[in-house]
């Protein structure tokens, strides 16, 4: 799976994450137009994560969640898709904390990033989303392999032998 259908199983995901309406053969052919489902509440949630060399996230140690199970949906696929960096485009590697917060009078987020502390991380661990990919492409190769054993027709030998 490259980048560019990764980033659209993501973006999907995340209108998925919100509701959406669902096309059918009857309407394939009009534009379907997300319904999103915001709260009505605030809703704030919160990551600590590890960051390797590049700035990627390679994963989520603590997860303080909000009220929202759409809004964590959301929040936690965005954590696992961040590159942290400083303001000239470096990267640490280290511990920061994400904080995310919904005001439902403007309906806007805002991320917070924050070092904890630099190093004490794997500096060469490949980014969460990197993982997920490689877990994905695993996945695909054994549903390929199987349904191609499933449908391998008998050889000759096997069609012509008889059990005496």
């Amino acid at each position: 799976m490259n980048a560019r259908r990764l980033a659209a199983f993501a973006a999907l995901a995340t209108i998925a994450s919100f509701g959406s309406a669902g096309a059918t053969a009857a309407t394939a052919a009009k534009p379907v137009v997300p319904v999103v489902h915001t709260p009505r509440t605030h809703e704030h949630s919160e990551f600590v994560v590890e960051t390797n060399k590049l700035g990627q996230v390679t994963r989520a140690t603590k997860v303080t969640r909000s009220n929202d199970s759409r809004f964590n949906a959301m929040t936690y696929g965005n954590t696992l898709q961040a590159y942290i960096r400083t303001p000239d485009g470096k990267a640490i590697a280290g511990v920061y904390r994400l904080t995310y917060d919904y005001n439902p009078a403007n309906q806007k987020i805002t991320r917070g990033v924050a070092l904890v502390r630099m190093g004490g991380v794997n500096p060469n661990a490949p980014g969460a989303v990197i993982v997920e990919e490689r877990k994905l492409e695993a996945e695909q190769q054994e549903k390929q392999a199987a349904a191609a054993e499933a449908s391998a027709l008998p050889g000759l030998h096997q069609m012509t032998r008889h059990h005496h």
